[in-house]
């Protein structure tokens, strides 16, 4: 049989499963005895196929490569027959095509050295042979993380510390120690000399924080003809990729509780809070108390808004009835109030939670990244469906580079950190 009757004959097969499994869903029952069995079959049917197709590819190429000199043949890369030393490609045109790899195409070459060990991804249990997945070249692994300030919110604007070697080690970042009984300085005292007057000591208190990236991982569910044409699909691939990368890092930044996971914005220590004045609200006087605490230099701080915060915005105005919020026209562009960005997101607190309104400057918030972004692929568990489930993994940490808010030179507490709290006296 030739190779385009053996996929022939896997689709029918496969159809007709997809059509066995479609007529048991809709009358809300399992497969009974006698479908369960011939399900059983197709199956086992499906699987020789896929070892006869696989056979008469890998001939095909070894066939094509005979036309070759024998110095520039490439052996083993399956679905690229005829493909050589001279005209192969050493790096993946796209993320895309590195997926498709993952999933189809195990022995291409430029995988090779991108094989991750299994221990990490030691929590995959997906029923793919290479379990350690395979680290993302370079070129799309900025691809990923290259993000900017309209997609997410921390990764862009923290201090972000790369991997480093070796990548997952702990590190130690010291900062000084500018907690309420120091000075704003860490301690360090500042004096006047006359001439000839003796100099005073000084000591800077110092402290240190560690930061030890942990492993997060993000699931995707891609059809494999969408997946086989990578061409087309990689760009819809890096995207769901992207945002499901985004939307984990930033949840963890803003809220994590820093037990294997990072130390967010929302539970630290250095983070200054303002009881609101009206349950399950915002008010303008609230605003005002938060940017009072906000540390005076903190010029590039932003307001993080839940989505029903915003609503409250909208309406807000001040004393004399003027609204205090619209907003930009321009799109992407946010909008001011009080002379700070406002950022909407469903990534904090819902209104009248702790943290549903929150004024941060992110530059005194440390990022670490560690190893990865790693990739696997797996067909087995929705083998049925005609889908795969495409598995991201990476190591990160993070946290504020502060333990406490800083007591200014005027005496009072401050802190790159402002969330609002619920009415004082509330449980």
């Amino acid at each position: 049989m030739s190779l385009q009757a053996l996929r022939a004959e896997r689709e029918k097969k496969v159809a007709e499963m997809r059509q066995m499994v479609n007529t048991a869903e809709a009358e809300e029952r399992d497969l009974n005895e006698e479908e369960a069995g011939k399900f059983d079959t197709l199956q086992a049917d499906v699987q020789k196929l896929d070892a006869s197709i696989s056979r008469l590819e890998s001939l095909a190429g070894m066939e094509a490569a005979l036309d070759e000199p024998a110095d520039s043949r490439v052996a083993g890369v399956r679905g690229h027959p005829g493909r050589t030393a001279a005209n192969a490609p050493k790096e993946f045109e796209s993320l895309g095509e590195f997926i498709h790899a993952v999933r189809f195409r195990q022995n291409d070459p430029r995988l090779s050295d991108l094989y991750a060990e299994p221990q990490a991804a030691d929590d995959m249990e997906m029923g793919e042979g290479s379990s350690g997945g395979f680290m993302v070249p370079t070129q799309q692994r900025d691809e990923l993380l290259q993000v900017s300030p309209s997609q997410a919110i921390v990764r862009p604007r923290a201090n972000v510390i790369p991997a480093g070697s070796p990548p997952d080690a702990e590190i130690t970042m010291p900062s000084l120690d500018q907690s309420s009984d120091q000075n704003m300085y860490g301690g360090v005292e500042v004096r006047w000399i006359e001439e000839g007057g003796e100099k005073q000591k000084t000591d800077a208190k110092l402290r240190n924080i560690k930061l030890k990236p942990h492993e997060v991982a993000a699931h995707v569910v891609i059809t494999d003809k969408l997946l086989r044409n990578w061409q087309a699909s990689g760009a819809f691939i890096s995207g769901l990729l992207r945002r499901a990368i985004i939307a984990a890092e930033d949840r963890a930044f803003l809220s994590g509780d820093g037990v294997g996971k990072p130390l967010g914005v929302a539970k630290a220590g250095a983070t200054m809070t303002v009881n609101r004045t009206t349950a399950n609200d915002v008010t303008y006087d609230d605003l005002l108390a938060m940017d009072e605490k906000q540390i005076v230099s903190a010029m590039s701080s932003v307001w993080i808004v839940s989505k029903r915060a915003k609503t409250r915005l909208r309406k807000m105005q001040d004393p004399e009835g003027h609204y205090i919020w619209q907003e930009s026209a321009v799109p992407g562009e946010p909008a001011t109030l009080l002379g700070y960005p406002v950022i909407v997101s469903d990534r904090v607190a819902a209104l009248g939670a702790k943290g549903d309104v929150m004024l941060i400057d992110f530059s005194h918030y440390l990022i670490k990244d560690g190893s990865g972004i790693f990739v696997s692929a797996s067909e087995h568990a929705l083998f049925t469906q005609n889908k795969t489930i495409i598995k991201a993994f990476w190591n990160v940490d993070g946290q504020p580079w502060l333990h406490k808010p800083i007591k200014g030179e005027d005496g009072e507490l401050y802190s790159p950190f402002v969330a609002l709290d619920v009415p004082s006296g509330s449980p």
